[in-house]
């Protein structure tokens, strides 16, 4: 009697709910994945994302032998599910959780490797897939298509390396990859949707002008963008005290708020993820301090850590490294593809290469050059060439990014009949697991081999120095004041012109941090950041 109850209700419930079975199959197995993941936290080898994948292939192979191979899938991948309800989580934290003063002190060096790095990245991956593709019989992709390879392939995951880094042992390391990786993410997106709004039918010398141009339009407007939505946020927080109500408001609204820069970038054709990262540092610089005792955790670092945005970005990023697994067994593509294995392992071994070549051609070259650039500081940071090494390694990882954009150039709501877009489907999905796997497995053995403990405590050590420049008190001064001399405040800017022309990054950041606390804070909330200077 009771089996044909649950027989009866469950039937019932899949007539009337079809997704809910599912949905809680999936979320039972994303639940036992952290149970996994919580297990194996201290093994040398594996890290979040591997667990994820490899529990997702192992779920996907009793899925295909339950339904007599058919499907080794649950859920059917969207591609906008991951941009619009994903994507936003995992960014904002990013942005939210970022060491505010190593970021923008190392700025121009994060943008060097994320824009700069991307564009010659994906020049060579989308020419080298041009030249050689045809040469192993893959064959009918677009000249739209290589271009949008490159930006496909240009996307990096640095979790996995961000995992075994610490940020207090190696901050300027952590500091470039972590920052190089969310800028990567962002720049690799915009460009992608700019290649989208090529005219290939009147392709001219002005063509490559235009992506260009249309590529810092969107940069610059999400951005633009996602400041103004952090700095209204703040204002309404510190202005209305929310706490003395209801500190679950509080909460609410930065959640909101951030949610709806994305959805304003995406409905306005910007980029989204620029929109909310920019959303997140904007609010962790001030709306985190308007926020009452309760809404926020008191740690070391300025009391920073909302831990609700670390645990929903977990989540999505666990979501779908998890989905990626169960969809390397689909024989669906597999049989679509109109490569054979052989052609297959061909293709994914070529596009391999080109990444490592890719990634190379920026990293080396670039640091080389910020080394050169930052010559005359005092500061001990320059960037070895282990550190090189670790940073090339670090973007080697292709991960969540790679196969959203790869659903939505050759997919549609996750299903593709066309045996070209299968082939590049399937391809991509063997690039990520094999880089997140191979790769990621030897991640922690290569960092704890080129970066040994006591190294990395000395580095920490070094790190500590005072800072070249003017005393403490000067980041109080203002740059004109109106109660000095006039050659007094010419001899000033004649210093602060030579500071700049010799260490630009310092100087720029120095007097953003005088104009900061000036202005900014008293209107939008914070302390003053000589008593709080990790902030």
């Amino acid at each position: 009697m009771g089996i044909g109850l649950t027989e009866f209700l469950t039937n019932k419930l899949a007539a009337e709910h079809p997704q809910v079975i599912p949905i809680s199959v999936f979320i039972a197995i994303l639940c036992l994945c952290l149970v996994i993941g919580h297990l194996l936290e201290e093994n040398r080898w594996v890290n979040e994302s591997i667990t994820a994948i490899l529990v997702g292939a192992v779920s996907g192979t009793v899925i295909l032998l339950i339904s007599k191979g058919k499907s080794s899938h649950i859920l059917v991948f969207d591609e906008e599910l991951f941009f619009i309800y994903l994507l936003p989580p995992i960014i904002f934290n990013a942005g939210f959780q970022v060491k505010k003063k190593k970021f923008f002190h190392n700025f121009l060096t994060i943008m060097s490797f994320g824009v700069i790095g991307v564009f010659i990245s994906t020049v060579i991956i989308s020419f080298g897939t041009w030249f050689l593709f045809p040469k192993l019989g893959f064959k009918g992709l677009s000249a739209r298509d290589y271009l949008a390879i490159g930006t496909i392939f240009s996307s990096t995951d640095t979790v996995c390396t961000l995992q075994i880094l610490h940020q207090d042992e190696t901050p300027l390391l952590y500091s470039l990859v972590f920052g190089e990786g969310v800028v990567n993410d962002a720049t690799s997106v915009v460009l992608f949707n700019a290649v989208q709004k090529i005219h290939f039918e009147s392709l001219n010398g002005w063509t490559a002008l235009r992506v260009f141009g249309n590529f810092l339009y969107l940069f610059s407007t999400s951005t633009l963008l996602g400041i103004a939505v952090g700095l209204v946020t703040s204002f309404v927080l510190k202005t209305l005290y929310f706490g003395r109500h209801s500190t679950t408001r509080e909460l609410a609204i930065m959640v909101l708020m951030a949610y709806l820069s994305y959805i304003l970038a995406e409905l306005f054709s910007l980029s989204g993820i620029l929109t909310v990262f920019f959303c997140g540092v904007l609010m962790s610089h001030y709306a985190s301090y308007n926020v009452t005792e309760s809404s926020r955790i008191t740690s070391r670092h300025c009391f920073r850590q909302l831990h609700v945005f670390a645990m929903m970005s977990f989540i999505a990023e666990t979501f779908i490294f998890l989905y990626v697994g169960t969809d390397a067994l689909d024989v669906t593509k597999w049989n679509t593809s109109s490569l054979s294995v052989g052609g297959t392992l061909g293709v994914s071994s070529v596009i391999t290469a080109l990444v490592l070549l890719g990634r190379a051609a920026f990293v080396f070259p670039l640091s080389i050059l910020t080394n050169f650039m930052n010559r005359h500081t005092e500061r001990n940071e320059s960037i070895t060439f282990k550190h090189q090494v670790i940073i090339w390694w670090a973007g080697l990882m292709r991960g969540a990014v790679s196969i959203a954009l790869a659903f939505k150039q050759f997919t549609y709501s996750g299903v593709t009949l066309d045996p070209v877009n299968a082939a590049m489907v399937t391809n991509t999905t063997i690039v990520v697991l094999f880089t997140t796997l191979v790769f990621g497995f030897l991640t922690k053995p290569l960092v704890n081999y080129l970066l040994p403990h006591d190294a990395s405590h000395n580095t920490r050590n070094r790190g500590k120095r005072t800072e070249p420049g003017s005393p403490k008190e000067d980041a109080t001064l203002p740059l004109l004041s109106f109660d000095e001399s006039a050659s007094t405040n010419f001899n000033r800017a004649k210093d602060s012109i030579s500071l700049l022309m010799e260490q630009p990054v310092y100087t720029i950041h120095r007097y953003w941090r005088k104009f900061d606390d000036t202005y900014m804070r008293p209107i939008f909330g914070g302390p003053r950041r000589e008593n709080h200077p990790e902030c």
